[in-house]
């Protein structure tokens, strides 16, 4: 795919620039991914499927539009039948519900004014499920009436959120939720923290917290209260979810939640095995600005366009294999250029794939939306930052 876009002298840069057909084409693939059958290598490109399939496979994805944030992208994943998700701010819950989302669960836990603001929405949306999160037995209460059903969170050792799995804090909250009509919707269980593992190693480990999660899930049927959904697996987990024997034919619906794939980034592609064909869909444009030095350039997205969130170097360059990212300022972002190449032109424009693409399209107001053929529209990016921070 080429990135170069026949308009590129009237884009105002740093620009957030979003390829309609990757992402289309990302979605597809992770459809294609949950749909393959049962013993397929996991380390290899899915399988193709009819239609029938991709639809099924519809139903086992809950992403995290906190990637996606454009209403948009959303409205993509509905219109291909992906209408569950997660999401992390009021924002986002408000912008997904409009997309046409039916079936949201915010995956934070919440506290203060947040808790009123979702019960509105719930309100306001009242043809949506809308989920939130549940770790002790007294996060039940602000629910209690409000429609809003509830996820038990898990700590699969990363120590983020959720309750350990070896707590028994589990039953009396679920003994509260029937008594007060609030409905148990299953189980989150977010193992981001084995992203830096080797392929193998992190679904062995993957794999030993499943084993506990599942058992997690059976000795609660047995006491009563069954978990009618169990979301596992973003990004870097989802090969360690697919074909994983306890979620085949399990007595819940099992989903996993990636958000990163829809657009892609250089960690996401390092961590996903090369068969699959993911490609970058979200890129950000930028122009050199100066050659402070025979071997470095400086181009005008500094961190507050491309996130540094995760280090140095925080992006790539599409095509540009001799350029390296050094370390970022606000507004500038410098490169080294391997010996004996030719260093970029000033106002030449570089194709940036960020190394964190979450925090990097939440440093936009707005996106390029590019169709194929080049032909471009101007799309906010909806779910950008939180609301207003005084209580409705």
């Amino acid at each position: 795919m080429s990135y170069e876009l026949p308009k590129a002298g009237m884009i105002a840069t740093p620009a957030l620039a979003i390829y309609a057909e990757a992402v289309r084409e990302n979605i597809a693939t992770t459809l294609r991914l949950l749909a393959a059958p049962a013993g397929w290598d996991v380390t290899t490109a899915p399988p193709l499927v009819g239609a029938a399939g991709l639809r099924a496979a519809a139903a086992r994805w809950r992403p995290h539009v906190k990637t996606a944030k454009l209403a948009a992208t959303v409205r993509e994943l509905v219109a291909q039948g992906i209408t569950q998700c997660k999401c992390a701010t009021t924002l986002e819950l408000a912008v997904a519900l409009e997309a046409g989302a039916a079936d949201v669960l915010i995956a934070y836990p919440l506290r203060g004014p947040h808790m009123d603001r979702v019960r509105a929405l719930a309100r306001a949306h009242p043809e949506a499920r809308v989920s939130a999160l549940a770790e002790v037995e007294d996060d039940v209460a602000p629910w209690i009436g409000s429609g809003v059903g509830l996820f038990w969170d898990l700590n699969p050792g990363m120590d983020r959120t959720g309750a350990p799995l070896a707590s028994g804090g589990a039953l009396p909250a679920l003994a509260r939720m029937r008594e007060h009509g609030v409905e148990f919707r299953g189980l989150h269980y977010y193992d981001g923290h084995l992203g830096a593992l080797p392929l193998a190693e992190r679904t062995s480990a993957a794999r030993r917290g499943y084993d506990a999660l599942v058992e997690f899930a059976a000795a609660l049927a047995r006491a009563g209260y069954p978990p009618p959904e169990v979301v596992t697996a973003g990004t870097p987990a989802l090969p360690c979810s697919l074909g994983y024997d306890g979620f085949l034919d399990a007595p819940f619906v099992h989903r996993v939640s990636p958000g990163t794939v829809v657009y892609g980034d250089t960690t996401s592609l390092s961590q996903l095995p090369a068969a699959y064909g993911y490609r970058p869909a979200a890129l950000v444009l930028a122009r050199v600005v100066s050659q402070p030095a025979p071997n470095i350039v400086t181009c005008d997205a500094g961190h507050k366009a491309v996130s540094a969130d995760c280090g140095v170097p925080n992006c790539e360059v599409w095509g540009r294999s001799d350029l390296t990212a050094l370390r970022p300022s606000e507004e500038h972002l410098p490169f080294a250029v391997a010996a004996g190449a030719p260093p970029p032109a000033r106002g030449e424009l570089l194709y940036l794939v960020p190394r964190h693409v979450c925090p990097t399209v939440n440093n936009f107001d707005h996106a390029l939306w590019i169709e194929r053929g080049g032909a471009l529209r101007i799309e906010p990016v909806s779910a950008r930052g939180h609301e207003k921070p005084l209580a409705r």
